[in-house]
C-alpha cells in the first residue's frame, strides 16, 4: 500500500544511524552555534510548520515569521525547528522553514500524495533560490543549512524490491548530491543533515503487518547508510565547508525503547499506538479525551506516522548540542563515524 493513499500529510522512513563520530575542527565558515543568525531549513512533514515565503518573514521578536508560532506542524504543538529556534537557539535565529509535508527528495521519481507537493527539489530551486540565496541578508559564516528527508522516499517505494529499490536509491541519491551543489553554490558552507527515523515502528507500519515493517526497516537502513555517504563525500569535495551530521534514527529508536531516556519524553505512556480522537490534532497540547484514556501528549504518536511534540524536543536539542560540539564530518570523508545499527 502506498503511503501517500494512507495519509494526508504524507510521510515515512528508516533504520540506520550516525554513531557519535569525533569532533572536528570547523573552518572560518563556522564560528560556533552562538554565531548563527539564519537556518535555513528543508524537509517534509516531519519538518514543516506551514512557511509562506511571500508573507511575513522572520525578524527579531519573530524569529519564525509565519504562520503564528507554533505554525501547522505535524506533532500537535512545536516541532524540531520551531524548538531549535526558541528553546535551543545560542542567539537570536531566524529560521527560514522551506520544509513542505508529504515532500519526497525529486517528485519525479518518487511521487507524493499529491502533485502540489513540493519536493526537495521544489524547495531548493523554486523557493530558496529565487527568495534567499542572493538577497544579501545572510552570510556563510552566520547560517546554517538543514536537510531532514526521506521519510517519505522510503516510505513511497519500499516494496519495489531489493534490486528496484537499490536503483532508485542510487538515482534519489544523485539529485539530492545536486541539490547539495546548488546550495554550496550560492554560499552555503554549513550543512546539518539528518539521518530518517524508524517509521517502521510507526503505527502504520505495525498495521501492514511485520513482513511489510521488515521491508521498509530494510529500506530505511540503506537509505540512512546512502545519507552517511552523502555527508561525507560534501565535506571531501568542498572542502569549505562545515558538515554536521544528526542521528535522528537513534533518538527515536532511544525514546521508544525508553521514553525515560530523556526529560522531554518522559511522560509518554503509549509508544506502540494512537487515539483516532487525537490524529488531527487537539486544541491543547495535553488535550484528554475520555476515549483516549491518556492526553494527547503522553502518547508517542500523534496519528499512523507521526510523533507528538516531545519528540521534537529531544531531537532539536540533538541538534543543537552537535551544532554546540561542532562539525563531526572530517575533510577525509571517515566513513567509519557513520556506523550502521543492526
Amino acid at each position: 500500500m502506498l503511503f501517500s493513499a494512507v495519509l494526508t500529510a504524507g510521510l515515512v522512513s528508516s533504520a540506520a544511524a550516525l554513531a557519535a563520530p569525533p569532533r572536528c575542527r570547523a573552518n572560518a565558515n563556522y564560528k560556533g552555534w552562538a554565531s548563527i543568525k539564519h537556518a535555513f531549513i528543508f524537509g517534509d512533514s516531519y519538518t514543516t510548520n506551514g512557511f509562506n515565503v511571500s508573507l511575513t518573514q522572520p525578524a527579531p521578536g519573530n524569529p519564525l515569521g509565519n504562520p503564528p508560532y507554533p505554525g501547522w506542524t505535524a506533532a500537535n504543538g512545536p516541532n524540531w525547528p520551531d524548538f531549535l529556534t526558541v528553546k535551543y537557539n545560542a542567539s537570536e535565529l531566524l529560521t527560514y522553514n522551506l520544509a513542505y509535508g508529504g515532500a519526497t527528495v525529486s517528485s519525479s521519481l518518487v511521487t507524493p500524495w499529491q502533485p502540489t507537493v513540493l519536493s526537495l527539489s521544489d524547495q531548493v530551486e523554486d523557493l530558496f533560490i529565487p527568495t534567499y540565496a542572493f538577497n544579501g541578508k545572510w552570510t556563510s559564516s552566520d547560517s546554517v543549512f538543514g536537510i531532514f528527508i526521506g521519510i517519505n522516499d522510503a516510505g513511497n517505494s519500499y516494496y519495489l524490491g531489493d534490486d528496484a529499490v537499490a536503483i532508485l536509491n542510487k538515482k534519489i541519491f544523485a539529485i539530492y548530491d545536486g541539490l547539495v551543489k546548488e546550495l554550496y553554490n550560492t554560499g552555503a558552507r554549513n550543512f546539518v543533515f539528518l539521518n530518517v527515523p524508524p517509521t517502521d515502528r510507526s503505527p502504520l507500519m505495525i498495521g501492514q503487518g511485520a513482513d511489510s515493517a521488515a521491508l521498509l526497516a530494510k529500506d530505511l537502513k540503506a537509505f540512512n547508510s546512502a545519507i552517511a555517504s552523502l555527508a561525507a563525500g560534501v565535506k571531501k569535495n568542498y572542502a569549505e565547508t562545515n558538515v554536521f551530521t544528526v542521528d535522528a534514527w537513534q533518538a527515536f529508536t532511544d525514546v521508544l525503547n525508553k521514553p525515560a531516556a530523556f526529560p522531554a519524553t518522559a511522560g509518554y505512556k503509549n509508544t506502540t499506538a494512537y487515539c483516532v480522537a487525537y490524529e488531527n490534532g487537539t486544541p491543547a497540547q495535553d488535550t484528554l479525551d475520555p476515549s483516549c484514556g491518556i492526553p494527547v501528549n503522553q502518547y508517542f504518536w500523534l496519528n499512523s506516522l507521526h510523533p507528538t511534540s516531545p519528540m521534537h524536543d529531544v531531537l532539536a536539542e540533538k541538534v543543537a548540542k552537535q551544532l554546540t560540539t561542532g562539525p563531526n564530518i572530517t575533510q577525509e570523508a571517515q566513513l567509519h563515524s557513520l556506523v550502521l545499527r543492526d
